[in-house]
């Protein structure tokens, strides 16, 4: 039976908020500093203090879980939801406000690019840095630091100061010392979306290493077909809580992302702009929804055998040959099933886009995707210049719930295996 390495009971982290009250006015710098040198001499509240308004804010609360050696467990939750401070106090970068915890063996963290690396020092020196921090003794680091530098390939730059690597090198390095010097607890934040795929698959097969060996990894990411792939239990927060704690992936997966609800999936299957944030020179969205080829919302949850169409409702501000406007398609568990843009296909067939609101629509092809719900986002930007709604950025995005209309077979009745569906038709060459 495997021993629990890490235990935490009723977690908790306040912190204090301060907010500028309306009738206040804005204060210099100058102001600021003699309001806060004055009060820490004893001296009388300034105008500035008078106007200022203080909230607790607690980014974890009543957290409690239990992890056993050799686990590898997916933390997720939507932005502020607590992870990344769960893993500082964790990783006793700061101190619980409320609650206990008890951590059996050498924890090695990668939160942030760069963690523990000094930039003055060379990839060498910082190699042993960095292995010291984790208790390391010089002897141990010296037996894994072909393995570390082949691993991180930066061996041409081994001798160059680490503040002009890039950040994919920076990381590389980084994942490298924490991974191969072994410790008990291993912790990685969303630190790996900094590097290319060929990297990403390689830190997640020496995660899965590391968790097969009997060592522990929790791992933060956004990226549900990583935490599927690595992880064999996850833990869900919200609102600095533990909403879930399950080793059913598919199941807390599909809530994260989509919700428990069809009704819910339903409601979200469009958008509509609520303030300017998706505003630029070019193209500005006001809708973005699924509905027929006229434009009528579709029921939810959607057949597969009926017309599906994608439209985009915007105001273009100005012309430029480089524009491309589309969305992408995602599977529950976060993969990609394709792109589609405007100008998919020969150049004479691309839509006009002049100055002024404009309004696009693409169709989703018809008994293509296979049953459950898919997550589309909208994308788009200047070609080979700049992303104007980037993949995976919070950019719009709406939900499409597809049951049934498979095929005409009576032999498929029930979800096909695979990602896609599509019907193919067959002859017999005589």
């Amino acid at each position: 039976m495997s021993k629990n390495v890490i235990r935490v009971e009723n977690l908790g982290k306040k912190y204090q908020l301060h907010h500028q009250q309306q009738g206040g006015r804005y204060k210099t710098i100058r102001e600021v500093l003699s309001s806060k040198v004055g009060g820490l001499l004893g001296g009388r509240k300034t105008e500035t203090a008078k106007h200022q308004s203080t909230e607790d804010f607690w980014a974890l609360r009543d957290v409690s879980f239990e992890i056993n050696q050799g686990e590898a467990v997916g933390i997720i939750g939507r932005n502020g939801a607590g992870k990344s401070t769960l893993l500082k106090l964790l990783s006793r970068i700061t101190q619980p406000t409320t609650g206990r915890m008890e951590l059996e063996g050498r924890v090695a963290s990668l939160l942030e690019v760069g963690t523990g690396f000094h930039p003055e020092l060379t990839g060498r020196e910082n190699i042993y840095l960095n292995g010291s921090i984790l208790g390391m003794g010089r002897l141990e680091i010296k037996s894994k630091f072909d393995e570390i530098v082949d691993f991180a390939e930066v061996e041409k730059f081994l001798d160059t100061p680490v503040k002009r690597y890039s950040s994919g090198m920076y990381m590389r390095l980084a994942f490298a010392v924490a991974a191969h010097l072994e410790p008990e607890i291993l912790v990685v934040d969303e630190v790996l979306a900094v590097g290319d795929a060929t990297f990403q698959k390689k830190c997640l097969g020496k995660m899965g290493e590391v968790s097969s060996g009997g060592r522990t990894v929790l791992f933060v990411s956004h990226q549900m077909n990583a935490v599927e792939q690595l992880c064999s239990r996850v833990i869900q927060l919200d609102g600095g809580r533990v909403k879930t704690d399950s080793t059913d992936l598919r199941g807390v997966i599909r809530d994260y992302l989509f919700g428990n609800d069809d009704s819910e999936i339903s409601a979200r299957s469009q958008w509509t702009r609520r303030d300017a944030q998706f505003d630029n020179a070019w193209f500005a969205p006001r809708r973005f929804y699924l509905g027929s080829k006229d434009g009528n919302a579709i029921p939810a949850p959607a057949s597969n055998d009926g017309e599906m169409w994608v439209h985009i409702e915007a105001d273009a501000a100005s012309v430029d040959p480089a524009l491309t406007i589309g969305y992408a398609i995602y599977s529950e568990s976060g993969e990609l099933l394709y792109w589609s843009y405007q100008t998919d296909t020969h150049p004479d067939d691309w839509p006009s886009i002049e100055p002024g609101p404009i309004k696009l629509r693409s169709r989703i092809p018809t008994r293509l995707l296979n049953e459950g719900v898919y997550r589309i986002e909208l994308i788009g930007g200047l070609h080979h210049r700049q992303w104007l709604f980037e993949p995976g950025q919070n950019a719009p995005q709406i939900f499409l719930n597809i049951q049934g209309g498979l095929s005409d077979s009576p032999l498929w009745t029930i979800k096909r295996p695979g990602l896609i569906a599509p019907v193919i038709p067959w002859n017999l060459i005589s």
